[in-house]
């Protein structure tokens, strides 16, 4: 049985409503087509089954009263959604208008917070030029006022301290040491604020940083020639401050006189003073860098301040650097004096490692096996200064000949000596003058001389032991560098080795330079010292002569004759002191007249006899043949010349005969043998008894010939007389004349020297002198010669 079917109704077309108004935003459109989506679900609700006709539209088939209600909520529903969308743009334009507004209100409210922040910031710059001005102007102040301070209390240290130390007693050693080279530092600093002062500037104005700048670099050279050798010789001041620490009582007077000295500082120690320079030099970049921090770079010293920074920082890595090379210097150049058991202590296996590498490199380089590094300029600069040394030394052993020949002339004061030529012009003259010489000219000659040239040569002697001992090191160096020069990588010990040999040639080839030339310019300059001396002397002699030119019996000579006659009298004197040397050379060289024994008066007879008296020599000392033919002879030996020469000509070797045996013997070991005469000549005057003769001495008499006389005379006895044996005419006060023959006294038998070849005796008249010894005779009385004077 079939169910009946509902019946279908018709198809129908619904179509949606259009849009109110094209000019709908898509805002109402979006809006719109997310709305659509509740009518069809509710559609679908109604009628389960929806169709899509042919033209793509949905379609329902549902009963007519269904549709109609469907069209009415649907219109109902597109109206409230025409309203909803109106009412949507209405508020739309009415929010952008309130907009609209309030951008304008917020633009001019931007442009005031915006002007207002501008003049803000232009304030707070402002506020920042006006701070970084007033610590331009605090630092520039600093630097100003620091150097006041700082060159105030090297004043003190200086003046007040060290004056007062000095008067210490005992005196402090090396002292001044201390102080060496802090006067220069002072002169500097006091230098560049004096500049500073002339420009009548003050801080504050612009252009005291350029005068600031301006006076540092002008004086950037002098400041680093005064630091560097303080700041090189500080160590010293160190050492010397601690030797005085270790004396307590010592330190304690020093600590004492500086607070005395200087009660408005708390300083207890010299270095609280001297290392103020050490310590001002470094600050000169931090306060130029202060500065320039708190500069703008608009300011027109700017540039000028930069580069002052810089040069303060580029004047304290030299200075630096010299001082790192004086260390160096003064650890090499030492000279130490070590006994040998202080060298083998000193022996340890890296010493003998380290030598015996040197010897085997120097030995490399003298057999080829290894190049040696040459240093051309180096070189040059050695071979230079080894020849200043060589003359140095020559010079002052010259010097020091010079002087020890002054001094042996001022030694020989011949104006002393009485020459018995009283009342006579030219002796008197002659003493004043030499007096004068001796008393004054040469004196004063001699301490200039030591003053000016013999100690600046000393110590120009003793400057050279410091190049010569760094020369020495820097070859010992040298060996160890070219060891080490192939490597690539080099241990610390070996970069210290390399490095120290650069230290030590870069150190000598900018120092040796300078040293030569001073060495030379001092050479020099005491060469012309020595010329000066000398014309000094020539023009004080001069002066001296002249005032005595009159009283000579020569000064009426002309120059042409004078000279001749100086000639003539110069060589004539010189022949004549020639001869008289030569006497008494033969009469010193004369061998003591001794008794022979049988022996030698046999010998003395047969070489007499057969070659002469004349050729008689004898042996002063013992010979020792050391050649062939060589006679070995005695002391006092008799022997004759045979010839004075030996077979070859040489006049050293005589060729002798001893008594049979002959041979060659040196001549520096003979001499003359004189034979004493058997029966001395009688006096032409007096004739003695022969149980008083006996051996006299030879004196010297005018007509030069010897006579003989008794020995030394004794003093009167009743029985006895002293007679005068020969005539002698005094030759000065303290002599007296005598005749032969005439009696005398014998007050005392020798001179006030105690020599008995002279005699003080009384003449007739009661003149009292000496007389020769030997020209006195003893008598009995009543024996005199005829027409003699009695005694009285």
């Amino acid at each position: 049985m079939e169910v009946p079917r509902r019946p279908q109704p018709s198809s129908f077309t619904l179509a949606l409503p259009k849009p109110a108004s094209p000019a709908l935003s898509p805002l109402g459109a979006v809006k719109k087509v997310a709305e659509k989506d509740p009518m069809k679900e509710k559609l679908q609700e109604k009628d389960g089954t929806t169709e899509r006709n042919q033209f793509g539209e949905e379609t329902c088939s549902t009963e007519e009263s269904d549709v109609s209600v469907f069209v009415e909520e649907a219109a109902a529903e597109t109206s409230e959604l025409v309203d909803s969308n109106a009412s949507a743009v209405n508020s739309r334009l009415s929010s952008q208008d309130s907009f609209s507004e309030e951008s304008s209100i917020s633009e001019e409210r931007l442009a005031q917070e915006a002007e207002e922040a501008k003049k803000k910031s232009e304030e707070d710059e402002a506020a920042a030029k006006e701070r970084e001005a007033q610590r331009q102007l605090l630092s520039i102040e600093e630097l100003v006022q620091s150097e006041r301070n700082y060159l105030r209390l090297l004043q003190v240290s200086t003046v007040t301290i060290r004056s007062n130390l000095q008067k210490l007693q005992p005196p402090l050693a090396n002292l001044d040491s201390m102080f060496l080279y802090i006067e220069e530092v002072i002169d500097v600093s006091g230098r560049l604020l004096s500049l500073l002062d002339q420009k009548q500037v003050r801080p504050g104005d612009p252009l005291f940083l350029e005068t600031l700048c301006d006076s540092f670099l002008s004086l950037s050279s002098e400041i680093e020639a005064a630091y560097k050798e303080y700041l090189a010789n500080y160590n010293h001041i160190t050492v010397v401050e601690n030797s005085y620490k270790q004396k307590e009582g010592l330190w304690n007077e020093i600590v004492s006189v500086i607070k005395a000295s200087a009660p408005e500082v708390n300083a207890t120690s010299l270095s609280f003073f001297l290392v103020m320079p050490v310590q001002r030099i470094a600050r000169y970049p931090l306060l130029l860098q202060t500065i320039q921090k708190h500069t703008d770079r608009a300011h027109p010293a700017y540039a000028l301040l930069e580069q002052t920074a810089h040069t303060s920082i580029a004047l304290n890595c030299r200075i630096n650097e010299y001082k790192r090379f004086r260390e160096v210097a003064d650890k090499y150049k030492k000279t130490e004096t070590l006994t040998i058991k202080d060298k083998i202590n000193r022996l340890n296996s890296h010493s003998i490692a380290k030598k015996t590498a040197r010897l085997s490199q120097q030995i490399k380089h003298e057999t080829g096996i290894a190049p040696k590094l040459v240093d051309e300029e180096f070189d040059a600069l050695e071979g230079f200064f080894y020849v200043l040394e060589h003359g140095i030394l020559e010079l002052l052993e010259n010097v020091e000949t010079y002087l020890h020949h002054l001094q042996g002339f001022l030694a020989c004061k011949t104006e002393e000596f009485d020459f018995d030529m009283d009342g006579e012009k030219a002796p008197i003259s002659y003493k004043e003058i030499t007096t004068a010489l001796r008393q004054w000219i040469l004196p004063t000659f001699e301490k200039r001389m030591r003053t000016l040239m013999h100690k600046p040569l000393c110590a120009l002697r003793d400057l050279l032991v410091g190049p010569r001992n760094l020369i020495r090191k820097r070859l010992d160096k040298l060996l160890d560098y070219e060891m080490i020069e192939a490597k690539s990588n080099l241990s610390y010990e070996e970069q210290a080795v390399a490095n120290t040999y650069r230290t030590i040639n870069t150190l000598l080839l900018n120092e040796l330079p300078r040293f030569n030339g001073l060495a030379l310019q001092m050479i020099w300059s005491m060469l012309g010292t020595f010329s000066c001396l000398h014309k000094d002397l020539a023009s004080d002699m001069e002066q001296l002569f002249q005032s005595f030119a009159q009283q000579l019996p020569h000064s009426s000579f002309s120059p042409g004759a004078f000279w001749e006659w100086a000639e003539s009298a110069v060589l004539e004197g010189a022949r004549k002191l020639d001869t008289l040397c030569r006497s008494v050379e033969d009469t010193l060289n004369a061998p003591v007249v001794q008794p022979l024994s049988p022996s030698s008066q046999r010998r003395l007879k047969q070489l007499t006899d057969k070659h002469g008296s004349g050729k008689i020599y004898q042996v002063i000392g013992t010979v020792v043949g050391s050649r062939d033919l060589d006679l070995n002879l005695a002391k006092g030996e008799l022997v004759a010349i045979i010839s004075e020469a030996d077979s070859r000509g040489d006049k050293r070797r005589w060729l002798i005969d001893a008594g049979g045996r002959r041979g060659y013997a040196p001549s520096s070991k003979l001499i003359r043998y004189h034979q004493p005469a058997e029966d001395p000549p009688p006096s032409p005057h007096l004739t003695l008894p022969e149980d008083m003769t006996g051996i006299r001495r030879h004196s010297y008499t005018p007509e030069n010939r010897p006579l003989t006389v008794m020995s030394q005379p004794c003093f009167q006895c009743p029985l006895l007389q002293v007679l005068a044996a020969y005539d002698f005419i005094a030759r000065g006060n303290h002599e007296v004349s005598m005749r032969a023959g005439e009696p005398v006294r014998v007050l005392e038998h020798h001179d006030k020297r105690g020599n008995p070849e002279w005699s003080l005796v009384e003449v007739k008249g009661g003149q009292r002198g000496y007389v020769p010894s030997n020209y006195l005779a003893i008598m009995p009385m009543g024996m005199g010669p005829p027409g003699c004077h009695q005694p009285y």
